[in-house]
C-alpha cells in the first residue's frame, strides 16, 4: 500500500472518528431543545421521541412571562458578562504588550509567577474572595462578579503569544518615525491582534456568562441573579418544571450562538497563529 493511500485511510478513520465525537456531543443538545417543546410528562418518556407529538409553546411562555423573572436574570448575565469582556479585553492587551514588547528587568519571571496563577483553581479562591468583597462593601453586587473577570493570566497569555508572533521590525519602524509605545499599541498591534482578540472574546463570554459557582457564593438578591443562578428558581420543594428549564438553557444558549457566529472566523485564525513563536 502506497503512502498516499495510507493518509488517506487515516484520513477517512479520523474524519469518522471525531463525526461520532461530535454526533455525541451534539445529542444532549438535540434532546433539551426536543424536551423544551413538550410537556413536562413527556420529557422522560423512553424511547426518546426527538420530534415530539404535539409541539407546545407553553414552556417558552412560562420562561418569559411567569413569575419568575427571566427576563431579569437575562439581563444581568449580558450585563456581568459584557462588563467582564470589556475589561479582560483591557487589562490583558495592555499586560500582553508589556511582556510581549516592552524589555525591563524580570520579566520573564514575572510572567511565569503571574502565569502560575493558573494552576490554582477558581474553586480555591471562593473563600478569600468572599471576605476580600464582603468587606469591602461589594458582597452581593455585580461588581463581585464583574471584577474577577476582568483580570486572568489566561488572556494575557493568549494576547502576549500573539503579540510576540508580531515581527519586531514593525515596532522598530514606527519607533523610529517617532512613535512611543501607547502609539504603537494603538495603530499597529490592536489592529494585527484583531483574530486573537475574537478568540479571547468567544473564550472570555462563554466562560462568564456559565458561571454558576461564583453567582451562587456571591449573590444572594433574587433580582441579582444571572440565568445559571435562576434557573433553580424554576423548582421548588414540591415540583421541578424541567419543560420550563429546558426552555430557559435554550434561550441561554442563544447569546453564545450569536457570539460564537460573529467572531468564528477571526477565532479560527487567532487560534492558528497564537502561539507561533516563544
Amino acid at each position: 500500500m502506497s503512502y498516499s493511500n495510507k493518509k488517506k485511510i487515516v484520513k477517512i478513520v479520523f474524519t469518522i472518528l471525531m463525526g461520532v465525537i461530535a454526533i455525541c456531543m451534539v445529542i444532549p443538545f438535540a434532546w433539551m431543545l426536543s424536551a423544551s417543546f413538550k410537556p413536562d410528562n413527556e420529557i422522560f418518556n423512553f424511547p426518546i421521541a426527538w420530534i415530539p407529538k404535539k409541539i407546545t409553546f407553553a414552556n417558552y411562555n412560562r420562561v418569559w412571562n411567569s413569575s419568575v423573572p427571566f427576563t431579569t436574570f437575562f439581563m444581568n448575565s449580558v450585563k456581568v458578562t459584557s462588563l467582564s469582556v470589556i475589561g479582560e479585553l483591557f487589562t490583558s492587551a495592555l499586560a500582553a504588550y508589556a511582556f510581549a514588547k516592552i524589555k525591563f528587568k524580570g520579566r520573564e519571571v514575572i510572567f511565569l509567577i503571574y502565569l502560575s496563577t493558573l494552576a490554582f483553581p477558581n474553586q480555591m479562591m471562593l473563600i478569600p474572595r468572599f471576605v476580600v468583597f464582603r468587606e469591602i462593601g461589594i458582597y452581593n453586587t455585580h461588581l463581585a462578579l464583574i471584577l474577577p473577570g476582568m483580570f486572568t493570566a489566561f488572556g494575557t497569555f493568549l494576547l502576549r503569544q500573539f503579540f510576540m508572533s508580531i515581527p519586531e521590525e514593525l515596532c522598530e519602524s514606527a519607533k523610529v518615525d517617532g512613535a512611543n509605545h501607547f502609539v504603537i499599541f494603538l495603530k499597529i498591534m490592536i489592529p494585527l491582534a484583531i483574530p486573537a482578540f475574537s478568540a479571547l472574546i468567544i473564550f472570555q463570554f462563554v466562560s462568564s456568562w456559565n458561571e454558576y459557582e461564583s453567582a451562587l457564593v456571591y449573590i444572594r438578591d433574587k433580582n441579582l441573579a444571572t440565568i445559571p443562578l435562576g434557573l433553580n428558581f424554576f423548582k421548588d420543594e414540591n415540583s421541578t418544571s424541567y419543560g420550563a428549564i429546558m426552555a430557559a438553557s435554550v434561550c441561554s444558549l442563544i447569546p453564545i450562538f450569536t457570539v460564537f457566529l460573529i467572531f468564528q472566523k477571526q477565532f479560527v485564525a487567532g487560534i492558528a497563529t497564537t502561539g507561533m513563536k516563544e
